[in-house]
């Protein structure tokens, strides 16, 4: 059975904070992409910056510095070990998300820019859209979250774009997101790996694994590695979940 990873263990059972290494990472799908962000913002060594390419909760910043999109010498001067927040502007309750070529260009002056690339309506699971996900083309891994709370519910209900997951799961929107469905949507070239650039890694994040829903989270594990025996699959347990965007 698997067993899940506590999400403060995610930065390095990734590989994230090995010397010498940059990272420019887009987070993408269903729940847990800001848990996620932020996760690894306190995580990551060096000098970060957490932002979005769609839109996020303007409350969603916990107590980072938030910029607004700031001239380069605010970026030529962010401090080892503290994370900020760069939004293009906040409009209503709703943070809106920066052009992702601004991503790659900080990812030029920084060791890490994390990116929620992708909106979910604080759903466990989706299929994007035809403009989705807004990936920057620098992002060198991609993080593809599925709540695991998701599997066994029916599609309409638990996911963002009901009718696009069946689609791409070859069923109707009232039947149930099993672990095969999923793990079709996941790994469709039109699916959750659709924009990963060419030499992006992807990774697939189960997220909010606990006893409950441990053996659907198995099941999608196998899933995925049947279809793809090479896919990277970690399976998450939040200590405590705030966002699940």
């Amino acid at each position: 059975m698997v067993d899940p990873l506590q999400i403060s263990e995610l930065a390095n059972y990734l590989g994230l904070n090995a010397p010498q290494i940059k990272n420019h990472i887009a987070i993408v799908g269903g729940g847990g992409k800001t848990t996620i962000l932020h996760a690894l913002g306190k995580q990551l060594r060096g000098r970060t910056i957490l932002t979005s390419t769609t839109k996020m909760g303007f409350d969603q910043n916990r107590s980072l510095l938030v910029y607004f999109e700031p001239e380069d010498e605010i970026i030529q001067n962010i401090s080892n070990g503290a994370p900020i927040m760069i939004w293009k502007e906040v409009q209503g309750e709703k943070a809106i998300g920066v052009d992702p070529s601004l991503c790659d260009h900080w990812f030029q002056n920084v060791d890490n820019v994390i990116v929620e690339a992708d909106g979910s309506r604080r759903l466990p699971f989706k299929a994007p859209a035809a403009f989705e996900p807004v990936v920057p083309s620098s992002s060198n891994l991609m993080i593809s979250t599925i709540g695991a709370d998701a599997l066994g519910q029916v599609i309409s209900s638990c996911c963002h774009r009901p009718e696009r997951v069946a689609d791409l799961a070859e069923c109707m929107p009232h039947d149930h997101l099993t672990p095969e469905r999923a793990a079709k949507v996941i790994l469709h070239s039109e699916g959750q790996k659709k924009a990963k650039p060419t030499k992006s890694k992807f990774c697939v994040a189960i997220t909010k694994v606990n006893d409950v829903n441990q053996r659907k989270a198995q099941v999608l594990i196998e899933s995925l590695h049947s279809m793809n025996q090479d896919t990277d699959v970690v399976a998450i347990a939040f200590e405590a979940v705030q966002e699940i965007a």
